[in-house]
């Protein structure tokens, strides 16, 4: 398989669907709400979704998708090559400010991630991956993540874990909280991976992804010796919705091992 040339491929569409989404800004968008009023769509996240859509069937018909909006593939397994979308990760922010969202696509083999690539639109600035050759901002390659204690470390964590949810009990997170040199939230969890990969981060912690959140940064991630896993430590599940932990690895073990493990 040719990984070279599929990234290249959907670097294009990538681009060409930033552009779209650009030129959307001058436009009323319609928005509707899914699940609740938090969880908005727009006519733009479904229309770059289908554009994805149209251009891998054509290209690469074989292929399977697995797309935020509900374009693509009811999928039981990652076997064969498997494309992972979410067209705009960050929709809210999307509507409301028209900044701090991203294109998120990544492609996996059987299972195992090949291609990661998160595209910061409005700052036009593309965090991308292939397997076993490193991540990038751009054209700059991204250092190995250094070694951090928690006390210098900047965490990207929601405050709504800090309060009381459904999720998790807040007393739980509260005191790692304190201990961090600062908590950061952004709302897009794609952005917040490339920000661990790119060390502007340390680490990110968040209740209830779906696949299409987090797909790329793992593989990003992963490239600049990053660990992923879910928030008490197993390995993630690419085709269902979980609770993930991204950091580096001097505070990952640490922070589970401390904070986490037998509390949730």
């Amino acid at each position: 398989m040719n990984w070279h040339e599929i990234d290249q491929k959907a670097k294009q569409w990538i681009y060409e669907a930033g552009e779209r989404i650009r030129q959307s800004f001058q436009q009323k968008l319609v928005v509707e709400a899914k699940s609740g009023p938090n969880d908005l769509v727009t006519n733009i996240d479904r229309e770059v979704e289908h554009f994805f859509w149209e251009n891998i069937r054509k290209t690469f018909p074989e292929h399977s998708i697995l797309g935020e909006e509900g374009s693509g593939h009811e999928l039981k397994s990652l076997d064969g090559i498997v494309w992972i979308i979410d067209p705009i990760d960050g929709t809210m922010n999307f509507v409301h400010q028209k900044r701090n969202f991203c294109i998120s696509v990544a492609v996996f083999a059987d299972g195992v991630g090949q291609i990661g690539l998160i595209y910061d639109v409005v700052r036009d600035e593309m965090y991308h991956a292939i397997r076993g050759n490193g991540a990038y901002l751009n054209k700059t390659e991204l250092p190995p993540l250094q070694k951090k204690t928690i006390e210098e470390s900047i965490i990207g964590l929601n405050a709504s874990w800090l309060v009381e949810n459904r999720r998790i009990d807040p007393a739980i997170l509260s005191p790692l909280v304190k201990r961090l040199r600062g908590t950061r939230s952004f709302g897009s969890a794609a952005l917040e991976f490339a920000y661990v990969a790119a060390g502007k981060l340390d680490g990110y912690i968040t209740m209830r992804l779906a696949p299409w959140d987090f797909a790329a940064g793992l593989i990003l991630v992963d490239e600049v010796g990053g660990v992923t896993t879910t928030l008490d430590g197993k390995p993630v599940d690419l085709l269902k919705k979980q609770s993930i932990f991204t950091a580096n690895q001097t505070i990952h073990q640490q922070i589970i091992e401390e904070y986490i493990k037998g509390k949730i």
